[in-house]
Parts: C-alpha cells; structure tokens; sequence
C-alpha cells in the first residue's frame, strides 16, 4: 500500500487563544518498531487540549498536534519481532483492516500511530463514534473509580460539572459500583440529561449552595470521595462536604491548578487527597489490557451511555468553536472530530 507524503492534522501552532488552534500539513507518520498505523475516522476533542493551548502544561515542541483518543482501522502492524512474538501481543489478535481504538497523543490528523498495547480492538457491537467517545474518559471513569477512589456498594460520592464527557460516564461506573451519586452542573437543561444517566441528585450550582445541598442529602455526614475536575475554585467545596476518612480525587483543572494545601488540613477529618493521572494507572500491556476488556465489556452489554454531544467537521473553524463550548461549559457529553468517512 502507498501512502502520500505529507497529511492533514489540526493542531496548535503555539500558545495563545483559540485562533492558534490550525489545520496544517505535517509529514506522514513514520509508526516506529513497536507501534501499529491508523487511518483515523473519527478524534476526540478534550478539556486538556486547553491546558496545552493557555500554558497550564508545557509543550515542547511547536506545531502541537491535537487528539488524545481516535478511532479507525489499522493499516499497518508492528514490525519488531520481539512484539510479534509477544503473548501480550498475540492476545490482541491484530489484522490490518481490523476497527481499533487508540489512546496517545496526536490522533487529530488523518493517520496516526499507536503503541500495539495502547491500541484497543473494538467490537462489532460498538460504533467508531461510541469508541472514540468513551476510550479516554472512559479509562479515567474505571482507574479513577478502581484505583484513585475504590468506590464501593452504599458510598456516596460527588462529581463536580458531571454533565462533561468524564462526569457522565463517571457517574454510570460509579451507580454500576452501588453508589448513591450527587452530581453538580449549571442549568436546568443539564439537570435533566445527567438524571437520565443516572445522577441521583443534581445540584445546581449557580443558584445553589452545594456544600449546604450536600450536607443535607447526606445527613450532615458528607461524601466518601469528591472527584474534582473544576480545581481551583472547587477545592474549598470538596473539604466542606467531604466526610470523615474520605478521599478528594483531584481530577483537573479547569478554573485553574488547585492552589497548595498544607498537610495539616487533612488531619481535620482524615482526608486522603490525590491527583492522579489515568495513564499511570496503565502502564503496562496487561493493566491497559484489564481495563480495556471492561471498557468494551461494559459497552458491548450497553452498561454504559456513551453520550455524544456533537460531531464536528475536521476543519480548523469547527474544532475552535468546539474548543470554545468546551471550555466554556456548553457541552454535556463528549466532543469528536469525523476525520474521514470511511
């Protein structure tokens, strides 16, 4: 198969507002020993994209090509016959043509590569679109509920903005775990959406006070875990309404980094604290393998509602617009990109 020597990708071209968000023309992708190639159908857009865009994480090297999660099929596999031979390997049952997914960075482009054990076969059962929807958000869903905060049958947690691509599906792994769900948005219409996949109490939070709506669904007792992706200004909320011994999952930052907290605080209750990253949580073929098995076990059985908020067009107009509603809280569910029809 030939292939062109350049590509299409969308990608930022420095720091600075949205307009620094361009399709550009890059080389082909040169997939290395161990990483299988792509032709992408369809790229997610996320809530990071916007840290390495304003300088809240640093970019070494400038054009940043945009895309942490793509769907498409394979079209060409590992050549290292290390990896060949590799059970992890075999297990995956890799064929060129075959539907993956893929979670690396630099997906937003017409071909990419992946790691073969970042690469996840997806079943017939699921679509392209489900498939991009859920492989990011829905690996930060199952760590962060396994292993960050391992919610359990009777807990009750919080999600701040849980209308987003994370909180919803966030929200459905914690109920499949036998948790009662408090969940924080900002309208009405919101409300709605989130109740529909599962929240068991939604606060508003611009016309409400959440730490007092808490306090009183939870008897004055307040949560066993908070998972935070506002940062900054839901920092304080989360010590508030966190119990004794429970556990505040930092999960982002979108009102800013979360400014320090003195070991100290956390001795008022017992608070254990973390800001855990999903990827470390899969370093290895066989963790990556573990969650992805349940992440297309949960989606094969319809478990989980991979809500989609909109699909736009791979053109650099429409992903900066994407990119605004994002960041601006116009969004309820996951954002993608359809790269290529077939």
């Amino acid at each position: 198969m030939s292939f062109p020597s350049t590509i299409k990708v969308i990608g930022l071209t420095g720091q600075g507002d949205f307009d620094v968000i361009k399709k550009l023309d890059a080389p082909f992708p040169k997939p290395a020993p161990d990483q299988i190639l792509i032709k992408v159908n369809y790229a997610g857009i996320n809530f990071i994209d916007n840290y390495w865009r304003t300088g809240i994480y640093p970019v070494a090297k400038w054009p940043y090509i945009l895309g942490g999660e793509a769907s498409g099929t394979i079209v060409a596999l590992p050549t290292d016959p290390a990896v060949l031979e590799n059970p992890d390997y075999k297990l995956r049952n890799f064929s060129v043509g075959q539907r993956v997914a893929v979670n690396e960075p630099a997906q937003l482009a017409e071909y990419a590569v992946g790691r073969w054990w970042k690469t996840l076969p997806i079943p017939d059962a699921v679509s392209l679109q489900e498939a991009t929807g859920a492989t990011a958000q829905g690996f930060t869903a199952l760590t962060f509920a396994e292993e960050a905060y391992p919610i359990q049958k009777g807990d009750t947690v919080f999600i701040h903005t849980v209308a987003g691509g994370f909180g919803l599906l966030l929200a459905q792994v914690a109920k499949l775990r036998g948790a009662t769900v408090i969940g924080s948005t900002s309208t009405a219409e919101k409300a709605k959406i989130v109740k529909e996949n599962g929240v068991d109490h939604v606060i508003l939070y611009k016309d409400e006070d959440v730490v007092k709506r808490v306090l009183e669904i939870t008897n004055g007792q307040g949560v066993h875990a908070s998972f935070d992706g506002v940062g900054k200004e839901g920092a304080e909320i989360d010590f508030q309404i966190i119990r004794r011994k429970g556990t505040i999952v930092f999960v982002g930052n979108a009102s800013g980094p979360v400014p320090p907290i003195a070991p100290l605080r956390l001795a008022t209750k017992n608070i254990t604290i973390c800001r855990p990253v999903a990827s470390h949580y899969m370093e290895t073929p066989t963790e990556y393998y573990y969650y992805g098995q349940k992440l297309n076990e949960l989606l094969i059985n319809k478990k989980l509602n991979v809500r989609i908020h909109q699909v736009v067009s791979f053109d650099e107009v429409a992903v900066q617009q994407a990119e605004r509603d994002l960041t601006g809280g116009q969004t309820v569910g996951k954002l993608i990109v359809k790269v290529a029809e077939k």
